[in-house]
């Protein structure tokens, strides 16, 4: 039986990040259904899930906030273990857009207490208690 984790982001990308990078992030949510640009990007990572586990389901979002000059991106999903080491996927894509350093989400096992902190700094990432540009697993 697989482990099940939640997995929050939550960052501002500044507001010159590329589109090709929003269309992206797009179908990695489940917004945009178009066929993919690229193979890395063919699966929806972060598509929400009608049938998730997690107490008030799971969500995506992406939105241009004026009023903080940058794209809002909120994502919280399940994940089964396996699929984990998928998230540097993402964060790879996102890590060199974030706008303001320091706390971008948290990745927790079912059932634990706490998470670990997902981090950006210098367009990287990292885990809290690991180097930036470290792996998402």
């Amino acid at each position: 039986m697989s482990l099940r984790y939640e997995v929050v982001l939550s960052c501002f990308l500044r507001e010159e990040t590329p589109e090709t990078v929003l269309a992206t992030l797009r179908r990695h949510l489940g917004l945009d259904e178009s066929p993919p640009a690229a193979p890395y990007d063919a699966y929806p990572l972060l598509e929400p899930d009608p049938d998730s586990r997690l107490p008030g389901g799971d969500a995506a979002t992406l939105r241009f906030q004026p009023e903080a000059h940058a794209w809002g991106l909120f994502s919280r999903n399940q994940w089964l273990d396996d699929d984990l080491g998928e998230l540097a996927t993402v964060l790879d894509l996102i890590a060199p857009h974030v706008a303001e350093p320091g706390y971008g989400g948290y990745v927790r096992e079912d059932g634990d207490a706490r998470g670990t902190a997902i981090t950006f700094r210098d367009g990287t990432y990292g885990l809290l208690g690991h180097e930036p540009g470290g792996s998402a697993a």
